[in-house]
């Protein structure tokens, strides 16, 4: 597995270096003298410009593996975050954020299917992206308030430079120590060599159980534009709601409380030995609830409540990944995490731009209230989701490093 804590490293200093510009890029974008509307619009035209990203890259990671596309993308963010550090008028800050958002569409499926494709069951692959969102989760407790930190010494142009220098670099280095895995069949799917049997003997489907029984439930991604939508909608409010400029490192801690909420769930591994399903449903009640609560003003400390949402992204963004790889099969890797990331990307775009129209009449946090209990009145149980799922399923002996 040290490829994994190759990657993971490299993981750590890309969600580091995004999650930075957090509580930046609102406080920066007022400097230059845009609006709340056209602020919403510039952080969703960073999750609509995903979009093309995404389809591409789920067939070229597929396709031509991904590591390039790793390299590529890291590489492409940095030399545009040194380009913004130039910006000094709101247009320019939305062209280059939107071009960031087609550039960092590749990164993700690109991640998530390189790690799924180092493990040997269900379960290895549950951890795996458990681990993938604890790297996450770590560098976004630091990361928002360093970077409010930062902006708040040497001011914003200085800060996205550094960050952009840092995405550079670590985009050269992965191209040294990053490899593409063998494709190893998972417990209970047929090795590759199976195709070659002699043709009287019948072969074993190379599909999931799931896909045998019945189509891919695309209602599924229903779950990554209810979440994405509303985490817009938190990353679009919560500066906004920061009554000078001065509470922009205020900002960066409210973020990293949430990130500790993730953490503590993230944390608990023995979570994915549970149905993924299940996991979801739970995750998104939790979510609902505190959604609700920032949304009424209930007499809680914000902070409390923020931090419960970060819980429930910890049970859920884990739970998700394992959910459409127990509706998938190997060979789709690529296109299952593009599509997904198609989903989050049109929850990203959706979930400022909607909070940006109605703040001035309700609390944004309703919307994400809304869009989460939706998403659970639509994902109604079904035996799909549960039909080749093995929670006690141990890797093989001998089998890999």
């Amino acid at each position: 597995m040290k490829m994994a804590v190759w990657l993971y490293l490299f993981l750590f200093v890309a969600f580091f270096d995004l999650h930075a510009q957090y509580p930046m890029l609102t406080p920066f974008a007022v400097s230059l003298g845009a609006a709340p509307s056209f602020i919403g619009l510039v952080m969703g035209m960073y999750s609509l410009t995903h979009l093309p990203g995404n389809l591409l890259a789920g067939y070229g990671v597929d396709r031509f593996g991904s590591r390039l596309f790793i390299a590529a993308s890291l590489s492409g963010a940095g030399v545009l975050l040194l380009l913004q550090s130039q910006v000094t008028d709101p247009w320019h800050l939305l062209y280059i954020r939107s071009a960031s958002g087609f550039v960092l569409a590749f990164l993700s499926p690109a991640c998530l299917s390189l790690l799924a494709k180092l493990a040997r069951d269900h379960i290895q692959q549950g951890r795996l992206m458990a681990g993938n969102g604890l790297v996450h989760t770590i560098a976004s407790v630091v990361s928002p308030a360093a970077g409010a930190w930062l902006a708040a010494k040497i001011g914003f142009a200085q800060s996205f430079s550094i960050l952009g220098w840092i995405l550079l670099a670590t985009g050269i280095a992965s191209l040294l120590f990053i490899r593409e895995p063998k494709v190893v069949p998972l417990s209970g799917e047929p090795a590759p060599s199976a195709k070659r049997q002699d043709p009287a003997v019948p072969i074993a489907s190379s599909k999931p159980v799931a896909e045998q029984n019945s189509h891919f439930p695309w209602v599924v991604f229903l779950l990554p534009i209810a979440t994405s939508c509303a985490q817009g909608i938190l990353s679009f409010e919560l500066p906004l709601r920061a009554e000078s400029s001065a509470d922009v490192l205020t900002t960066g801690i409210l973020f990293s409380i949430v990130s500790l909420g993730a953490l503590s769930t993230l944390g608990l591994l023995f979570l994915q030995r549970y149905l993924p399903y299940a996991r979801n449903i739970a995750g998104l009640l939790l979510m609902a609830l505190a959604y609700y609560g920032l949304a009424s003003d209930w007499p809680v400390p914000m902070a409390a409540l923020l931090f419960v949402v970060g819980m429930s992204k910890g049970v859920v963004f884990p739970a998700m990944t394992s959910f459409m790889l127990q509706l998938s099969g190997t060979s789709r890797y690529g296109r299952t995490f593009s599509f997904m990331s198609i989903a989050l990307s049109v929850g990203s775009f959706l979930g400022p731009v909607l909070a940006g129209l109605v703040r001035e009449h309700m609390s944004p946090f309703f919307i994400s209230f809304f869009v989460i209990m939706l998403s659970l009145i639509v994902l109604m149980p079904r035996p799909q989701y549960s039909i080749g799922w093995n929670g006690k399923a141990e890797p093989p002996p001998h089998a890999g490093h």
